[in-house]
């Protein structure tokens, strides 16, 4: 049995049923309960009442355009395994009265299989293809607490939130890449309440299992692939690089330590590399070879000020132009002033927002730069890379300001 079940064997349903939906009014409407609801629930509740939903009704919860779930059904990095899941889970959720949902990493469902009668039942709680079923949209569920929690959960009929949902047992388990640890989406059993067998928790971890080995098993078959195509390339050049493909895993190296991972490779954009340096990735064939730029092949950039924020750059002689927002535009200016020192978080924190409190919005905004201009910026502390110059054109200047680089 799993850790998380809602139920242990031998109990009574209907009666367990009777006892939540008491603990359910009474914690809600902020009295005593007859026994402590689970912690895992009572943190949930916690949650979703400071959200402000209501419990006596079904919250709005919008479906997705078909389009756009076909979109990220197609983008889904699970795509590869929907089959295996359907094997393990939709093959006996007909005779047994569930459905097997999986959702992305957002929380919006975009497969749903399993008994006719209970889908029914589904679609009148809004629990449907490319509605998002996180706990601001749907109050305390499976998925969207799995995905606060970072863990498994079973729900039982009202520890559900919405009383809509009360009817309910849902069992939910996040999908993780196995090499990365990166949440790719969610898992989930769901059906009428007094058909939930204690067996339905192992069967969910089952299909989490069977899904994160097939993954791994499709991501060392495409590095082989990766690895072949690329053999005869890999013959004729020399000196340290990397073979890797368009999420940046590493399916080849050479005179650099092992490394698994590197930032996603694009077009035109410089990515740093510890042990490498910066580099321009080449596309080859399904992946990208990535080597030193040359030592002399200086990166000259130039942030346009003059509109809306722009920054221009030419490395091995090929432009290149992005947008960028005004905060990425600021950062950019106080790394620049900073020159080869840097800044820290705390530092670029204080010349933001006038504190030292928002070191983490600092950091995400650094690293969405960073997906940006790829490895102009490096961090521990953050500053401008060594070889990178960059120049500033304000509105009031007719040429660009030259920078003092980081040396």
């Amino acid at each position: 049995m799993t850790g998380y079940s809602a139920i242990t064997p031998g109990t009574d349903l209907s009666q367990h049923a009777r006892v939540l939906v008491r603990v359910h009014d009474a914690v809600i409407g902020g009295g005593r309960p007859p026994v402590r609801p689970r912690g895992v629930v009572a943190r949930s509740w916690s949650r979703v009442l400071g959200l402000g939903l209501d419990p006596s009704r079904t919250n709005a919860r919008e479906p997705l355009l078909p389009t756009e779930v076909e979109r990220r059904r197609r983008c889904s990095p699970l795509l590869p395994v929907i089959g295996e899941l359907r094997e393990v889970l939709g093959s006996v959720a007909d005779a047994s009265a569930f459905l097997m949902v999986v959702t992305d990493a957002d929380g919006v469902i975009l497969w749903r299989e399993g008994s006719p009668r209970v889908r029914l039942r589904a679609d009148a709680l809004g629990f449907t293809e490319g509605a998002r079923w996180t706990e601001g949209t749907a109050g305390t569920n499976a998925i969207g607490t799995a995905l606060a929690e970072a863990a498994p959960v079973q729900l039982f009929s009202a520890e559900h939130f919405e009383q809509a949902q009360h009817p309910w047992y849902c069992t939910a388990a996040p999908i993780h890449h196995p090499v990365s640890g990166e949440l790719l989406g969610v898992v989930d059993v769901s059906g009428p309440a007094l058909t939930l067998h204690p067996v339905i928790g192992a069967l969910v971890d089952t299909a989490v299992r069977l899904a994160e080995s097939q993954l791994w098993r499709h991501h060392e078959q495409r590095l082989e692939r990766l690895r072949r195509s690329a053999r005869g390339l890999l013959a004729t050049v020399s000196g340290p690089l990397l073979l890797v493909d368009d999420h940046g895993w590493v399916a080849h190296r050479s005179g650099i330590a092992a490394r698994d991972r590197v930032a996603v490779p694009r077009d035109g954009t410089l990515i740093a590399v510890p042990g490498l340096g910066l580099c321009a990735p080449e596309r080859v064939g399904e992946g990208w070879l990535v080597r030193p730029r040359e030592a002399a092949d200086d990166v000259v950039a130039e942030l346009d000020l003059t509109g809306a924020p722009v920054l221009r750059l030419r490395s091995r002689g090929e432009p290149w132009v992005t947008p960028l927002t005004r905060r990425h535009a600021d950062l950019l200016l106080l790394l620049r002033h900073a020159g080869r020192p840097g800044l820290s978080a705390a530092r670029l924190s204080a010349a933001l927002f006038g504190d030292e409190e928002h070191c983490v919005t600092v950091r995400a905004e650094i690293s969405r730069l960073r997906k940006v201009i790829g490895g102009l910026v490096t961090s521990n502390p953050y500053r401008l890379a060594a070889g990178v110059t960059l120049s500033v054109v304000r509105p009031d200047e007719a040429t660009a300001v030259p920078g003092p680089g980081p040396g």
